[in-house]
């Protein structure tokens, strides 16, 4: 008989994890294929140089689920077109500016494009009817399907025996009665089962970790687009890092809070004016817009309190000005105001 081959979605969390073990253990060849959208929590800390609270690094996810498991992964880089599909979703979003049905059925399209070049039979998902009400409702999984063009070829295995039967099922590719019936948010028969199958580490917090479904990061990017109008890629990315301040004027002030992200916003000093503690002993800011002259010591002010909290000279670059100012740290009750989250109600 023909080996059976398989493609999983794996984000690295407990329910993808199962879906592939679950299925390996049928005798399916998986590979893993995980998507970078340029919005996960824990590979955005990776690349800052983060460390995790026991002072150890966090590492992707996936990568390390993937050589848990014992399967193959295959980093899909989606970003770029993941712009469109975060401003312009068919489907709206969850709570915050989560695209998750549209999200889904993007990486769903992705994934039945490698399935059909490299000749696998069907998807596997962790996905959990009623976990998620945006994405995992039957209705919203029907649609994904038929958005992705992968009608009866996604399998999910941890709520399979509450949906209709797929292709996998129906020849014999995968046996029904090995596969399980979850629904809901809880988790006591996940954690039952990763016991199970010897799953002992996998990516917290459960199912994901994306900065668009964060009620912060959720307030900045309604914020901008209600002051500035437009929201642009370098905006997606800047909304997950810093202090995001709206100065009087309507500029922005981005302030690093701490060294990583002093080195992430330094990369976009090319592009955007900015402010820093003059010997480079304190943070580092990016200012979005044209910042008036009359406000360089405001933003000198608000550099020193979070250089240390101690007078210092502040370096500004506003246009074609340059300039360095002896600043004294702003008071909390002052700066306090122009923070962004404290601007927007998010719904």
């Amino acid at each position: 008989m023909k080996q059976v081959r398989a493609l999983a979605l794996l984000s690295g969390g407990l329910d993808s994890s199962l879906a592939v073990a679950i299925v390996k253990a049928q005798g399916v060849e998986v590979k893993a294929l995980h998507f970078y959208t340029g919005f996960c929590i824990t590979e955005h800390k990776r690349r800052l140089g983060v460390k995790r609270e026991d002072g150890t690094n966090y590492v992707n996810p996936a990568l390390k689920t993937a050589s848990n498991l014992g399967v193959p992964v295959e980093i899909v880089d989606i970003s770029k077109e993941y712009y469109d599909i975060v401003l312009n979703p068919k489907y709206g979003y969850g709570k915050n500016v989560n695209p998750c049905i549209d999200c889904r059925a993007y990486m769903l399209k992705k994934a039945k494009e490698i399935m059909e070049k490299e000749n696998y039979q069907f998807i596997i998902t962790g996905e959990v009817l009623y976990q998620r009400p945006m994405s995992q409702t039957r209705d919203r999984l029907r649609i994904i399907e038929k958005e992705s063009g992968l009608e009866g070829l996604i399998l999910r295995p941890l709520s399979a025996k509450l949906l209709p039967k797929t292709v996998p099922e129906k020849e014999g590719w995968v046996d029904r009665e090995k596969l399980y019936g979850i629904a809901g948010r809880g988790r006591k028969k996940q954690m039952e089962l990763a016991k199970k199958f010897g799953i002992k580490e996998y990516e917290q917090p459960a199912g994901g970790c994306c900065y668009l479904t964060d009620e912060s990061y959720a307030a900045r990017f309604k914020e901008a687009y209600a002051v500035e109008g437009s929201i642009t890629p370098d905006d997606l990315v800047l909304f997950s890092v810093g202090r995001h301040l709206r100065l009087p004027s309507g500029a922005k002030l981005i302030l690093a809070r701490n060294e990583g992200e002093v080195n992430f916003l330094k990369g976009f000093a090319g592009r955007y004016d900015y402010a820093y503690r003059f010997d480079g002993k304190g943070t580092f800011g990016i200012i979005k817009g044209e910042l008036p002259e009359e406000e360089f010591s405001l933003v000198a002010g608000i550099v020193s309190r979070y250089s240390k909290r101690e007078r210092c000279a502040v370096y500004i670059k506003a246009g074609n000005r340059e300039t360095v100012i002896e600043a004294t740290p702003l008071e909390d009750s002052v700066i306090e105001p122009m923070k962004v989250y404290n601007k927007v109600e998010v719904s």
